[in-house]
């Protein structure tokens, strides 16, 4: 038992020591996920690009699956796709090598938006993520139709995050 304890603690250690959230310059990140929010669940799928040492620009995309029977949504109001700037401040919060916070503002067909998230990785290529969105500014701002409500609300996105 003890040699099986050892060596999960060798094969960890080294995965880890591989492992790091952002790189920069040419740093891609992909995240496939959830959104949870009211009315709807969507699935979220999200592209990171390292410009810098610490800045990433994007684009995220959802589409609502799981909608409440009593609203009436189209293709327009169940999906949505995003411009995404971030400040990857991993390294400069240093609290571990695989772990990044990257707050940003992002841009879509519905909003002008803000979103907080943060990743660990827990081998080079594979860690879970998690995203708290919000729009700042909406399009349409007067009577918005629970359809059109969808994806101008507060959300929280879970997932997994991989380093291409």
């Amino acid at each position: 038992m003890k040699k099986l304890i050892l060596l999960a603690v060798a094969v960890l250690s080294f995965s880890f020591a591989d492992a790091q959230a952002y790189n920069g310059v040419n740093d891609n990140k992909f995240q496939v996920g959830v959104n949870l929010q009211d009315n709807a669940t969507s699935i979220n799928i999200t592209y990171d690009y390292g410009l810098g040492d610490n800045i990433s620009i994007g684009f995220s995309s959802a589409y609502a699956l799981g909608i409440n029977e009593d609203i009436d949504a189209n293709f327009g109001d169940r999906f949505d796709i995003k411009g995404r700037f971030n400040a990857n401040l991993g390294n400069v919060i240093n609290i571990d090598e695989n772990f990044d916070l990257y707050p940003g503002l992002n841009l879509s067909l519905k909003n002008f938006g803000g979103h907080l998230g943060a990743r660990y990785f827990f081998t080079q290529g594979f860690g879970v993520y998690t995203e708290l969105n919000t729009p700042l500014a909406k399009y349409k701002t007067e009577d918005l139709t629970p359809a059109e409500e969808i994806h101008n609300q507060f959300t929280i996105s879970f997932g997994m995050s991989f380093s291409l």
